[in-house]
């Protein structure tokens, strides 16, 4: 004779099962990033790093062919840097600050998106102890005209 759960186990279960698949079906609540970078950058993973103490969901994608990815999203010549990145439609080119980029996820500007062109000291992933220079994140327009969003 099998035994037959109780049913306030088996309510339980139900109730288990109901949260897990409602979370599977809601998503994911952060924004969510795409990060192309090299596969042997240390700089690159200490922005990740920073974005998802910030909120983010990362999907780090390793490539030999960063360029290739600056192309395919129309990061304008001078405006490189390491890592290139995609949130919500907008690209996002070096080691910009997760508050900048969720004030354009906020203000969702018709634009490009933003970058840090370079790899400036004590951007986020560039930090060296108190050492910082300053720095400008750019907003690129989608003609390709550019103007500062914020300044460190």
């Amino acid at each position: 004779m099998q035994k037959q759960p109780s049913a306030s186990r088996a309510l339980a279960w139900a109730m288990a099962l109901g949260l897990m698949s409602s979370a599977t079906w809601a998503g994911p609540t952060a924004p969510v990033i795409d990060v192309y970078k090299s596969p042997t950058c240390g700089c690159c993973v200490k922005w990740i790093e920073h974005l998802r103490s910030n909120g983010f969901t990362v999907r780090s994608h390793d490539t030999l062919d960063v360029t290739q990815h600056k192309q395919r999203l129309g990061v304008p010549a001078g405006y490189g840097a390491c890592h290139t990145a995609v949130v919500n439609g907008y690209v996002i080119e070096g080691h910009v600050p997760a508050r900048d980029i969720k004030r354009l996820l906020r203000e969702k500007p018709l634009a490009r998106g933003l970058a840090v062109p370079g790899m400036p000291v004590g951007s986020p992933g560039m930090e060296q102890g108190d050492h910082k220079e300053p720095y400008e994140v750019i907003l690129l327009d989608k003609r390709g005209a550019a103007r500062t969003f914020s300044s460190y």
